[in-house]
């Protein structure tokens, strides 16, 4: 795994190594183990690399054989040594064993068309020295991120947003229309993100840019069947399929030539990645948990009886509420983003302890969620049409508390319907699974300051994201909606970075996810819906797939979302600052006597909603990325902070 960056078309030479060395310095975590610099008259490339395949002579860029392509490039492709077999009798000679290179001679042998034969997890950056062409892509769900800003006739990318405020004509604006849309989705909607003039590459995208024209193009999107299009296969048959499919998807993921670990929360998708690798690897196996102190949000009796059961080598951190507080700041710096739970800080502590033990790459079961209707969101769409049938039912409402037990405010039909009821008969909308907890989100805007409500004047997200989805949803049940929403909106921009990419890479760990192997995805979306939830019974494949492999506590415990306790330790003097009167003017995003009232109210301990908790920390993450990169209060680079690179100049 790596960080890359570059820019097309170049300063002068001395300017441009500077340039590159210090968007490099600001991703070194990404890629502590060698780093690298092309230099030619167009264009400027860099790479920190952490060092996973071929560990001595992976180093980028990268050069095909008369150097008239370079790479640099993030991420694993986990079918390289199949890839290089066909390569080699088409004549292609390699000097490396790593899969950066291999995705260097498979785009010199097939151009854009050998995105479609990579399994794996990438973001691409290759330039064509004879057409002057620069070629960016990224895998197909957003495992690894990739952005870019143009910048005159071109333009300027990199692994992190951070690493493009290192160029002299990219500065750092937070857009008033991205906050609403996080503030209603958790994420912007690609390939916007939360900084003017910065976008993403989008999931499934590639982009080619050269002097005339930058093109972005699709080559995968996520498959949706209509209802009578689902796969015509007997459960049986379904699980043999999907066995065989995702036994090969751990296995080549276990390719590496560092040892590999795994998460193990005690949980069914991590106990299954687990059980598919002690199958596929010989020696006993590192994993990872995560505990708490506050008995709300810990799962550390799972997590003891699954190490008991898997007998792996088995390490342990316990999260504090105070924890999460001292680390928060930083955790916004590697994030890049406002969010609205402390979920991303844990998992940081988490990784932070695999990378103490010397592992480099963990395993983990991201993914089996979306992919087999694992979320409560799924469940409640579905009790909500049932209940849309009856809107008058008494009882159908309850079945919604079955999802929720730790909502104490939901005791009692009357408060169910009116937390739960919101457009309750629109059944029909395309969007219907989500409304209700857009609606909920959306309540964080009463909090922005006048002045930005006037700049957003009126504007509504949600008119956005149904322009996007146009008729795409026509014919498709509520279930296969609901997931296409959830994988491609906030797996991909919140799940996959907040809690995946960015706190692994912060402690320079790469993460695994074979429930994200493409054929994968193909496969479990094109199965039929009771083939995930029965009856509200959860991954119903996975679990009939599993009996007599997991102990029956762990295969037919209920669904327990991944949760962390929310900051409102206001004895941080940095965060007490943070929400200060003279920081909330300052930054002129919220109200500050509104936003007074919420910080008292969460001091006061009384009455708060989950609305509360999610607009605290969206203020407080909002404040601090202002406070980083808008007002620059992070230690500037100087020039004895820039990393050493290896210099390649070209004509």
């Amino acid at each position: 795994m790596c960080g890359i960056a570059g820019f097309y078309p170049c300063f002068e030479r001395e300017k441009s190594v500077k340039v590159l060395r210090s968007m490099l310095t600001r991703i070194k975590h990404r890629g502590p183990d060698q780093s690298g610099i092309l230099l030619t008259n167009n264009i400027g490339l860099g790479s920190v690399r952490l060092s996973i395949l071929d560990l001595d002579n992976g180093r980028m860029p990268l050069s095909n054989e008369d150097d008239s392509k370079w790479i640099v490039f993030n991420g694993e492709i986990f079918n390289h040594l199949e890839l290089r077999k066909d390569l080699e009798t088409k004549g292609h000679i390699f000097k490396t064993t790593t899969d950066t290179e291999v995705v260097l001679h498979l785009y010199e042998e097939y151009g854009v068309d050998s995105l479609s034969k990579l399994n794996g997890q990438f973001a691409i950056a290759i330039w064509d020295t004879l057409k002057k062409e620069l070629f960016l892509a990224r895998d197909r769900v957003g495992i690894r991120p990739l952005f870019y800003s143009k910048v005159n006739d071109g333009l300027v990318f990199a692994s992190e947003m951070k690493a493009l405020f290192e160029h002299p004509k990219i500065e750092a604006q937070i857009s008033s229309l991205a906050l609403a849309q996080i503030f209603t989705f958790w994420t912007t909607l690609s390939p916007q993100t939360i900084f003017k003039g910065i976008l993403e590459v989008q999931p499934g995208h590639y982009i080619l840019a050269n002097s005339k024209e930058i093109v972005e193009k699709k080559y995968w999107e996520l498959p949706l069947c209509k209802q009578n299009e689902y796969r015509n296969i007997t459960m049986n048959e379904a699980v043999e399929e999907f066995r065989e499919l995702f036994s090969d998807a751990v296995k080549i993921r276990l390719r590496a030539d560092v040892p590999v670990g795994a998460y193990l929360s005690g949980g069914l998708d991590s106990s299954i990645t687990t059980s598919f690798i002690k199958k596929n690897k010989q020696e006993r196996l590192q994993t990872f948990s995560l505990g708490f102190t506050d008995k709300e949000f810990d799962e550390s009796d799972f997590q003891n009886e699954a190490v008991e059961y898997f007998q792996t080598n088995h390490n342990s951190i316990t999260c504090e509420d105070n924890d999460i507080a001292n680390i928060f700041s930083n955790i916004i710096w590697h994030l890049e983003t406002p969010i609205l739970r402390s979920s991303p800080s844990p998992m940081a502590m988490l990784s932070n302890l695999v990378r103490k033990n010397d592992i480099k790459v963990v395993i983990t079961g991201e993914g089996a969620d979306e992919l087999l209707g694992g979320y409560n969101i799924f469940k409640e769409a579905l009790i909500r049409q049932f209940w849309a049938k009856d809107p008058k039912s008494k009882f159908r409402p309850l079945l919604l508390k079955r999802l929720y037990p730790y909502m104490s405010q939901l005791n009692g039909t009357r408060p169910l319907n009116l937390f739960f009821s919101y457009k309750l008969t629109e059944t029909d909308s395309f969007l219907y699974s989500h409304l209700l907890r857009w609606n909920n989100t959306s309540r964080i805007k009463k909090y922005l300051s006048d002045d930005i409500k006037n700049e957003l004047n009126g504007y509504k997200p949600i008119d956005d994201l149904e322009k996007k989805i146009g008729d795409k949803f026509k014919d498709v049940d509520l279930l296969l909606r609901a997931q296409w929403l959830e994988i491609n909106l906030f797996m991909s921009g919140y799940l996959l970075s907040s809690q995946g990419d960015r706190m692994a890479m912060a402690n320079s760990v790469e993460g695994r996810y074979p429930f994200l192997d493409h054929r994968v995805i193909e496969f479990c979306m094109k199965l039929p819906s009771d083939y995930k939830i029965k009856f509200l019974n959860e991954k119903v494949l996975l679990k009939k797939m599993m009996v007599g492999e997991l102990p029956k506590t762990i295969l037919n415990r209920p669904k327990q979302a991944y949760r962390s306790p929310t900051i409102n330790n206001l004895n941080s003097a940095y965060i007490k600052n943070m929400i200060s009167e003279k920081s909330i003017t300052s930054t002129g995003i919220f109200n500050y006597e509104m936003v007074k009232k919420l910080a008292c109210k969460l001091e006061s301990n009384n009455n708060i909603s989950e609305v509360d908790k999610m607009a605290y920390m969206g203020i407080l993450s909002t404040q601090i990325l202002d406070d980083l990169f808008v007002k620059k209060h992070r230690i500037d680079l100087k020039e004895s902070d820039l990393i050493d690179c290896k210099l390649t100049l070209l004509n």
